[in-house]
């Protein structure tokens, strides 16, 4: 199948929403437990500065299937250049090579708007996102050890990193 990946909008908040949802329900990508609303992720998008965008890709039908965003990673000027990167696809997807697709698009993003590094945390038991990564260049800095709490049960996290 032919994808194509393009700038969000609003006009894809109700999809970037339930695949966000998704990864909630699904405990694979985020400590978020809380399911969100249209109306809340409107607001995160209209709220993002330039630099930051949201990308999707949708398939030939215009149905977006996953989407990405390049996030602040720390607010102090001397950490303009470094993202954070989020990366979401839609459960029936995974696997299929669009996380790859959508992640080389946003790291094209990313120099496009003058990032020099970017970041990301995953959790260390998610393998199929490490090889992702890894497949693009990016390298494991580090675990953080019962970094968060998921369902009453620590969580380790790992750390990666792709310089630009």
């Amino acid at each position: 199948m032919e994808y194509k990946i393009r700038n969000a909008n609003v006009k894809d908040i109700t999809c970037i929403t339930n695949i966000y949802n998704q990864g909630i329900e699904d405990r694979i990508a985020t400590l978020e437990t809380r399911l969100r609303e249209d109306d809340e992720m409107s607001i995160w998008l209209s709220s993002r500065d330039k630099r930051h965008k949201v990308i999707v890709i949708e398939d030939i039908n215009g149905n977006v299937k996953g989407w990405a965003s390049l996030n602040v990673f720390n607010s102090r000027c001397c950490y303009s250049g470094v993202g954070d990167l989020s990366i979401y696809i839609e459960r029936d997807l995974r696997g299929k090579g669009l996380g790859k697709l959508l992640l080389s698009s946003l790291l094209e993003v990313a120099r496009e708007n003058d990032f020099h590094k970017l970041t990301l945390s995953t959790f260390d038991y998610n393998e199929r996102s490490k090889r992702l990564y890894k497949s693009l260049g990016f390298r494991e800095v580090g675990t953080y050890i019962n970094q968060g709490i998921l369902d009453g049960k620590f969580v380790n996290i790992t750390i990666m990193e792709k310089l630009l």
